[in-house]
């Protein structure tokens, strides 16, 4: 995915704000909806992107849990208030390693395996690979989650 990481956790937002009412939710699923692509900084700035970055460890899988059981373990023991937005802010990142693996690479194997997954591949059939993805069918997905989320946004207006 290249543009429906923000509209996929807005999507997931509104959906959780149907089973809970807090000021958090929305927030806590877009950042986690984006937040594994913050690595993109590294890669373009500092890296001079000699390594790709879904090999970062924000796009590694067993990483995020690693760190989502020992936080809702705490959470649920000392601010079971916070566990509705940090249950937002997980699934959306759960939301984002799902959406790459549509036509990028996420290694869901570690630790057992370095291997890498993916649903389809992209072929480089123009001069940028950016060309290539929006001229493949998977691009379609990216557009029909700009569809639902704009749709959501405007009911929600009316």
């Amino acid at each position: 995915m290249i543009t429906a990481h923000l509209p996929s956790g807005y999507i997931l937002g509104r959906t959780a704000q149907r089973y809970g009412v807090h000021p958090w939710l929305m927030p806590a699923a877009l950042l986690g909806a984006v937040l594994p692509d913050l690595d993109l900084i590294w890669f373009y700035l500092i890296d001079n992107r000699a390594i790709h970055h879904h090999h970062y460890w924000v796009h590694i899988p067993f990483f995020w849990f690693v760190v989502w059981l020992p936080t809702m373990l705490a959470l649920r023991r000392w601010k079971p208030r916070w566990l509705p937005p940090a249950r937002a802010f997980f699934a959306g990142i759960l939301l984002h390693l799902l959406l790459d693996t549509v036509a990028g690479d996420i290694a869901w194997g570690v630790p057992f395996t370095d291997q890498l997954f993916h649903l389809f591949t992209v072929p480089a059939t123009q001069s940028h690979f950016v060309l290539s993805y929006i001229l493949h069918w998977t691009f379609s997905f990216e557009l029909m989650i700009w569809a639902l989320a704009i749709y959501l946004y405007a009911k929600a207006k009316l």
